[in-house]
């Protein structure tokens, strides 16, 4: 279990009275009234059935799209600025979109390397040098220079993962990680960030900030340390892992529910 975030830290995350509007319609408000801190070295694993605006909620988090309303801050900065003024803060945000978000023309090894040739000016062995260690964390050296369409999906997930670390971001955004994976996969998964939320990486002792969505909270109950429901248009804090069983919320009960699929 990673250490306890270091409260005197500037959030990482911290929306105020915000409105998310979708990435599809901007002119469609999928959640509000959104207040929400995310300190630095805290783990959350955000619940939602499909359709919720789970993916939305982490494209603003990520600097992607504008609040609709409210006021977000990414690092101490309000957002959204312009789109030079906010790339060092961008930068320090790493978002896995569900099912990877890839380039279909190129291949895995280029996918990867793309943030690196596209914001940072490193010299070729580096930038090869860390493509290839991405590569080889996420079983990937294989069908590196395979493309996208030619994946399973697992791999396709796995390549939009080492894609978002390649520049050592601070915060990892992570849309339904698990979605679609088999029982090993999923595992693979968890071990993972478990390893990334766990490894230091600021003076506290804390790791890795993390962000993940999903439609079953199980497996994130003994490794996210605070949970959020999406529902009717709200984001609910839940508390710890462990109030979750206990928690009033009917929805709480069915994204816990035995019938769904255990990790």
């Amino acid at each position: 279990m990673n250490p306890p975030p270091d409260n005197s830290l500037v959030p990482a995350l911290a929306m105020r009275g915000v409105a998310v509007a979708s990435v599809r319609d901007p002119q469609t408000v999928v959640c509000e009234g959104v207040d929400w801190t995310v300190l630095p070295g805290e783990f959350w694993a955000v619940a939602g059935m499909h359709g919720s605006g789970k993916s939305d909620l982490l494209a603003l988090a990520a600097g992607l799209t504008a609040p609709a309303a409210g006021s977000y801050r990414l690092f101490g900065r309000e957002m959204p600025l312009t789109r030079e003024d906010s790339l060092p803060e961008r930068l320090r945000v790493g978002l896995v979109f569900d099912g990877g978000g890839l380039l279909q023309h190129l291949s895995v090894r280029e996918n990867v390397a793309l943030p690196l040739l596209y914001h940072l000016a490193l010299p070729e062995e580096e930038t090869a040098r860390r493509v290839t260690e991405l590569l080889e964390r996420t079983g990937l050296t294989a069908v590196a220079d395979v493309t996208p369409g030619n994946l399973s999906r697992s791999r396709q997930k796995l390549a939009g993962l080492a894609r978002a670390l390649v520049l050592a971001p601070e915060v990892l955004l992570l849309d339904n990680p698990l979605g679609g994976l088999d029982l090993r996969q999923a595992a693979w998964w968890l071990g993972f960030l478990e390893k990334l939320a766990a490894a230091p990486r600021l003076p506290s002792g804390a790791g890795m900030t993390l962000v993940v969505t999903t439609e079953d909270l199980r497996p994130w109950r003994c490794r996210a340390g605070q949970f959020a429901l999406l529902r009717d248009r709200r984001l609910i804090p839940l508390g710890g892992g462990g109030r979750l069983a206990d928690h009033p919320e009917p929805l709480v009960k069915e994204f816990l529910a035995e019938h769904l699929s255990a990790v």
